[in-house]
């Protein structure tokens, strides 16, 4: 029924080296961005949350027609790994544009953040969508999956820490006392960094076509026959992840500086947040006991009962409160980006099975449409609630109202959000008939097979 191990260890570290690369760019602006348009580059707090939602919906749209040119790209490397190798330079180039300071007036100001943050958004969708639509053709065996993107999410949180500890502290060597100059240093290194990954994914990743039930191109009419009702549990619960993701991480510094009164602990803030990796270390053993939808939930619990520990600290002004309600969140969010990911590989079996037709890279790029959409909807909620409470970045203290909603938005949002995926999850019932739905899917391939050989 199920292969297994079919994936080595240098070929998960490689695919896992990928994920390194795509999160020193991605964490990068999904935790500093906001900080730096509002307190580095002089972009008022509305304007960039209206940035955020424009730019993340249309970056959102892109993610199906990424799909679509995937499940038609036809080379002798594959159809995911030529992007890793086409686009590592370009990603990395402009990563170092969005984060530099030209002198500009106000609306030239603008003008530059949306055209450099919308092709930042345009590369990474064709370099990433790849990266998490080859999945499914690297094994068939759900554990291994689960397996494969725990390795991969450890190695990409690896790059998520580096940049979440180490980039205010880069920006204040390297810029010395100029934050425009230490932030485009900085992203500079990290993009250096991440080009050479991607090149060793391209190198040593496979896509085994054997799990591909068709090497032909799949009409866009024909791919959406293949959604279901387990892909749009997960579509949901991974666009409310991704909700949490931006807004707790982007406030993070405000939250600290303000609400605390301690911007020198934001380093150590960040590097609880990654406690995620040992989570993820963790997945292997727990998903045999639970499988992936009870650990989701599990790990969901775990991150709501940290924010209520946080909400406590703020009342008390208490740092060692605050430091394990982060670590605790950390530890619960551990569980439930690497499930969300290979839980889309079932459903893709689920849609072969149901509908016939394979679409791999549409039903990818449309629960990447969920994440970025989510990523939109939270960056855009973190800044608009700033500017709706006068968030004023020359003010050393806050008012009370721009306080609370920074405190909202650090810890409400992610519990309301978190509360509601833990209910949906429920509905999900794929777990219980994947091992039926992939050896139908074998039975059904070699009868068509058998079929085309007596043809």
């Amino acid at each position: 029924m199920y292969k297994v191990d079919q994936v080595s260890w240098k070929e998960r570290i490689s695919y896992g080296l990928a994920d390194t690369a795509s999160n020193l760019i991605f964490v990068m602006v999904s935790t500093y961005l906001l900080y730096f348009y509002t307190d580095v580059y002089g972009i008022g707090a509305g304007v960039v949350g209206t940035l955020f939602l424009i730019v993340r919906f249309l970056d959102a749209g892109t993610d199906l027609l990424a799909g679509y040119v995937i499940d038609r790209t036809s080379t002798k490397w594959g159809k995911c790994r030529p992007y890793f190798l086409w686009l590592a330079l370009p990603f990395a180039a402009v990563g170092v544009l969005t984060f530099l300071t030209p002198d500009l007036d106000t609306q030239g100001k603008i003008l530059f953040a949306y055209s450099s943050y919308i092709l930042l958004g345009l590369i990474y969708t064709f370099i990433n969508i790849p990266l998490s639509a080859m999945l499914p053709s690297m094994s068939n065996n759900p554990q291994e999956r689960h397996e494969v993107t725990s390795i991969r999410m450890i190695f990409g949180q690896i790059g998520g820490f580096i940049v979440s500890v180490a980039t205010l502290p880069l920006v204040a060597y390297l810029g010395n006392g100029n934050d425009a100059k230490g932030f485009a240093i900085t992203m500079t290194v990290f993009g250096i960094i991440s080009i050479p990954m991607f090149i060793n994914a391209f190198k040593n990743t496979k896509e085994r076509e054997y799990y591909n039930s068709s090497k032909k191109s799949v009409p866009l009419k024909d791919g959406m026959k293949a959604f279901n009702i387990p892909w749009l549990i997960i579509f949901t619960a991974k666009l409310a992840f991704f909700f949490v993701f931006i807004i707790r991480n982007q406030t993070t510094v405000y939250f600290l500086k303000y609400n605390f009164g301690r911007e020198d602990i934001v380093p150590v803030v960040m590097a609880l947040n990654y406690l995620t990796i040992v989570s993820l270390m963790l997945i292997p053993f727990v998903t045999k006991r639970l499988g992936g939808k009870k650990t989701m939930q599990f790990g969901i619990v775990i991150a709501i009962v940290g924010s209520f520990i946080i909400y406590f600290s703020s009342i008390t002004q208490s740092i060692p409160f605050l430091l394990i309600g982060v670590g605790l969140g950390g530890l619960g969010l551990g569980f439930v980006p690497s499930l969300l990911f290979s839980l889309i590989a079932d459903t893709i079996d689920y849609g072969e099975w149901k509908s016939g037709v394979r679409a791999t890279g549409l039903l990818y790029s449309g629960s990447t449409f969920a994440a970025k959409f989510g990523m939109g909807i939270g960056g855009a909620a973190g800044a608009w609630l700033l500017a709706m409470y006068h968030y004023d970045p020359a003010l050393t203290q806050q008012s009370t109202e721009t306080l609370k909603a920074i405190e909202f938005s650090f810890i409400w949002f992610p519990v309301i959000s978190f509360a509601l995926v833990l209910i949906l999850l429920q509905f999900y019932k794929l777990d219980k008939i994947h091992a039926q739905v992939v050896e139908d899917l074998k039975n059904r391939n070699k009868s068509n097979e058998d079929i085309a050989k007596e043809a």
